[in-house]
């Protein structure tokens, strides 16, 4: 039997579709070759639980994550002292994430800064196995048919592998407007597909695929199945 490949992307803390979604899709671990396209935090309600969960299936059932840029603003925020990353992590859905890790229900606004302090000294103290993790994140990877990457690959590189890693992480318009340079099917995140085709559901776009459901936004989490390398099934999991 063909091994299948399933691809899930932009978690963003949503641990109960994510979870539903792995039934939905009859995942079997050590089975199926489930690749995670990275932003596991921030968002949405549950980033602790995602993170941890994903590090043992990374450990134990050699699923393949890779990196999102939610993911290296967490590592980000952790590591420095930048007041532009505190900012971004705050502005970009880091509040949830600090719910999360905190374990609170609510975060008053005018004491951000001072649970922001407080989320990071927690994190380094108890939780250093999760940054570590998510420092260890490759950007991409490759199969015999496709490449996996959460956000794309720049067209203007035509040795994609040299690109600067923030691309892999951030890229947007230049990559899904554009054809590949590649003679592979490139499987992304990052942007929503409601963004490229108006509906939230998997967008096949010939020469690439995108999964991003904005399950964090309160539209879907979604997953790919592949198998015999173009041979495709969807599946989602409502927010």
């Amino acid at each position: 039997m063909t091994q299948r490949t399933l691809v899930i992307s932009d978690i963003h803390g949503c641990y109960e579709p994510f979870n539903q979604l792995l039934d939905l899709m009859s995942y079997e671990p050590k089975v199926d070759q489930l690749i995670l396209l990275g932003d596991y935090v921030d968002r949405g309600p549950h980033s602790k639980e995602v993170v941890e969960q994903i590090r043992k299936m990374v450990q134990d059932d050699d699923v393949i994550a890779l990196r999102g840029n939610h993911d290296q603003r967490f590592i980000d925020i952790v590591r420095n002292q930048d007041h532009l990353v505190n900012s971004k992590f705050v502005d970009h859905g880091g509040k949830q994430t600090m719910m999360s890790y905190l374990n609170i229900d609510t975060i008053d606004y005018a004491m951000i800064h001072e649970e922001l302090e407080t989320f990071k000294q927690l994190v380094r103290a108890d939780h250093a196995a999760h940054v570590a993790f998510l420092e260890s994140l490759p950007y991409y990877y490759e199969g015999p048919a496709h490449i996996f990457v959460h956000a794309g690959l720049d067209p203007k590189y035509v040795d994609w592998k040299n690109q600067p890693t923030r691309e892999f992480m951030y890229i947007k318009d230049p990559f899904f407007k554009n054809k590949t340079v590649v003679n592979k099917v490139v499987v992304f995140g990052h942007t929503k597909t409601k963004d490229i085709q108006g509906t939230p559901d998997i967008w096949f776009g010939g020469d690439k695929i995108g999964v991003d459901g904005g399950c964090a936004f309160g539209m879907q989490l979604n997953g790919l199945e592949i198998t015999d390398t173009d041979t495709y099934r969807t599946f989602k999991v409502q927010a």
